[in-house]
């Protein structure tokens, strides 16, 4: 809920703190100096126009004048040490990430390097026009198939396991 008084009291204390009256302020912004001793008061807001306005000429955020007060410089420390911890989780999910496709590299290569070898160690009794001779290549593919089949269930598992927590 929004506190009319408490935002008053904050636009009034701004504006002393630049040396002006309730009509200069009124002047500069095209309203009435009613309109500027209402807003003080806490009668009224002021039009988000002006609102925005008001906020840059004072140099401070709109919501700084929508809480009614400044933001505290504890309050600035707790934001940046919160960015820091969302900066250093989403970099440890990378890399968690990277290490992830590197052992599915490597062992996807390690399959296909067995299923070539057996290709030309072990199959080079069948006969000539067996699928299976030509250079284990049928072998070397169902292997990177199955590799890769075994890659996504595992992405899948941990996709899905993320969104429930």
């Amino acid at each position: 809920m929004i506190d009319q008084d408490k935002i008053g009291g904050f636009l009034k204390e701004l504006r002393k703190e630049k040396g002006i009256t309730q009509e200069q302020l009124a002047e500069k912004f095209g309203v009435s100096s009613r309109s500027v001793s209402r807003w003080e008061n806490g009668n009224t807001l002021p039009d988000l126009g002006i609102l925005v306005e008001l906020a840059d000429f004072y140099e401070v955020d709109i919501k700084e004048i929508i809480d009614g007060e400044r933001k505290s410089e504890t309050m600035e420390k707790e934001e940046k040490e919160t960015l820091k911890k969302v900066a250093d989780y989403a970099e440890t999910e990378k890399e968690l990430v990277v290490k992830r496709k590197c052992i599915v590299v490597f062992i996807g290569t390690l399959a296909f390097a067995m299923a070539f070898m057996i290709g030309y160690i072990v199959l080079p009794g069948l006969p000539e026009d067996s699928l299976f001779r030509n250079d284990g290549i049928w072998l070397g593919i169902s292997g990177i198939g199955l590799v890769a089949l075994w890659g996504m269930v595992i992405h899948g598992n941990r996709k899905n396991a993320m969104q429930e927590k």
